[in-house]
């Protein structure tokens, strides 16, 4: 593939956890950001369009002063408080959203990276310009307040700053950040990368994983762990082998996070495999969307909705939220009532988990650890192992999410049937020759403006007839690793499809998004935003 192309691909494709769901004390003890009465009545009142708003506002004063006065004002409503007493509430003990955060241009930002000189065509080089512009309008950094009054805010401190994908979304979120800091490098602009690599080792340094974004309530779930990914990207970027050996152990707190807490054994022939899934123990609604999550349980049986929620919380850990992909083998099959996340086995964790597993052994042997490297190396095999036994079909030509369930394959098209690939983790290099077949026999190369999540019309945001950026990413990569000049064409031609549908929109609107209808709207300019409400300003 031309690297001109490649390089583009790339900076278009920027950001973009049994048992019982009560049995374990949940990670944020908040009764403002994360449960109790307070936070179930503002949101339940809908005072604002968006939940996420809410949640994102820090407190006026210290919140257990905050509580008390609530509760006066809860119980001499009958705990049952009209919508312009709740108003004037929030007025008085609020601030707006976003006030914890300040603009920050990133000291590295160059004017005229190198890439742009290797984009022959002058439209697409101006363009690229443009977007490589975005780094000074994105940057953020956190206010001195929040480290000295924590309690205060949802947001959890930084000590380095960080780019946020914009619109919605003021804080950092953990598997964006991955096509967020490839752009960086794209740019030259490691040391951006280097900070904000610190800040998600010092996330687990300190809650044990990395949590779905940088707020109280998103720590009960992660997002797909593409840390030690960013870690490899940024070393090979600069030789930072320093770096690396100070930090290496708690890359291994973070796998050893996802061995844990999130494996699942399966038995298959006779033999049993270890692998992963998405699993959230906490019930209760998502504070950032509690109305949706409550109004949604009202179509269950009353003790049916712990379980729903906390399904919700792995749906949303997936970083699918929401898809039919997690819907797949329920009795209603077109409801998100019927999530169940959790009873699936998804190729694209396991995939990136497998890479991480070869990058650590490839790390400690760097370092001249080879006992830790042979752990590392075995640890992968074994997944390797697991992964053609139990997710890849011979006959098909790919790999397809587990039903635990069922005891079944998911036979339905995703993009991520092909992750292996892109995570260098299959045995065979005819592998990627099979997945072009694959791809031809699924009629997906017949959609000229990207490849699209699903081909099931849902009306869920990752499903048909949307594209989402790092999708692309994961089958045009994982193509491109063929030696067969054909795979590696069709490719090519997919970077290409999805590179002119972002330009011909972005010329139309101005606006770099990171789902694209695949359909003939897109040739009007149809184009939905990540997580629905990103702005005109939103990056991949």
């Amino acid at each position: 593939m031309p690297e001109s192309a490649c390089q583009l691909c790339l900076l278009l494709l920027l950001g973009l956890g049994l048992g019982s769901p009560e049995a374990l004390p949940p990670p944020c003890e908040s009764q403002i950001y994360c449960h109790g009465e307070l936070l179930h009545q503002v949101q339940m009142a809908k005072l604002y369009q968006d939940d996420k708003q809410f949640v994102d506002m820090p407190l006026s004063s210290a919140p257990d002063q905050v509580l008390q006065h609530f509760r006066a004002l809860a119980s001499a409503h009958n705990h049952s408080v009209p919508r312009p007493q709740l108003q004037a509430f929030l007025q008085e003990h609020f601030q707006a959203a976003g006030q914890e955060l300040q603009p920050w241009v990133p000291e590295d930002w160059k004017d005229s990276p190198r890439f742009l000189e290797k984009i022959a065509d002058s439209k697409l080089r101006s363009w690229a310009r443009q977007l490589h512009r975005l780094w000074k309008k994105l940057g953020k950094k956190v206010r001195p307040e929040v480290l000295r009054q924590p309690e205060r805010f949802s947001l959890i401190y930084s000590q380095h700053p960080f780019i946020v994908p914009g619109g919605r979304f003021h804080e950092f979120y953990y598997w964006d950040s991955y096509w967020v800091m490839e752009g960086l490098l794209l740019s030259e602009m490691a040391g951006t990368v280097r900070g904000m690599l610190q800040n998600f080792l010092d996330l687990v340094q300190t809650f044990g994983h990395v949590p779905n974004g940088a707020r109280v309530y998103y720590l009960q779930r992660s997002q797909p762990p593409l840390l030690t990914l960013m870690m490899a990207r940024y070393v090979a970027h600069t030789n930072d082998a320093a770096f690396l050996r100070d930090n290496i152990g708690t890359l291994a707190l973070e796998l050893d996070f996802w061995a844990e807490k999130r494996n699942v054994s399966v038995s298959l022939g006779g033999k049993s495999y270890v692998l992963n899934r998405y699993h959230v123990p906490y019930g209760g609604p998502r504070p950032e969307s509690y109305s949706k999550d409550a109004e949604l349980a009202g179509m269950v049986p009353e003790g049916a909705r712990e379980a729903l929620w906390a399904e919700l919380k792995a749906g949303a850990e997936s970083g699918w939220d929401f898809s039919s992909r997690w819907l797949i083998g329920s009795q209603n099959s077109s409801s998100l009532s019927s999530i169940r996340t959790s009873k699936l086995v998804p190729v694209d964790l396991n995939a990136f988990l497998c890479q991480a597993e070869g990058l650590m052994s490839s790390f400690h042997a760097s370092l001249g650890n080879e006992a830790e490297a042979a752990k590392y190396r075995n640890l992968r095999a074994r997944r390797l192992a697991a992964l053609e036994a139990v997710l890849w079909d011979r006959e098909k030509g790919a790999w397809f999410d587990y039903d635990l369930e069922h005891g079944k394959k998911n036979h339905e098209f995703y993009p991520s049937n092909l992750a292996p690939l892109w995570a260098g983790c299959f045995s065979d290099p005819s592998m990627a020759d099979q997945a072009l077949k694959y791809l031809e026999d699924s009629q997906v190369l017949t959609y000229q403006h990207g490849v699209p999540t699903s081909l099931r019309k849902s009306g869920q945001q990752w499903d048909y007839p949307n594209a989402w950026a790092p999708l692309q990413d994961l089958v045009i990569r994982g193509l491109a690793r063929s030696p067969s000049p054909r795979t590696q064409e069709v490719a090519f031609q997919l970077a290409q499809n999805w590179i002119q549908t972002n330009f011909r929109v972005y010329s139309q609107t101005s606006a770099i998004m990171t789902s694209a209808a695949v359909d003939s709207q897109v040739a009007e300019g149809s184009m939905k935003s990540r997580r629905g409400s990103a702005g005109p300003m939103a990056w991949p």
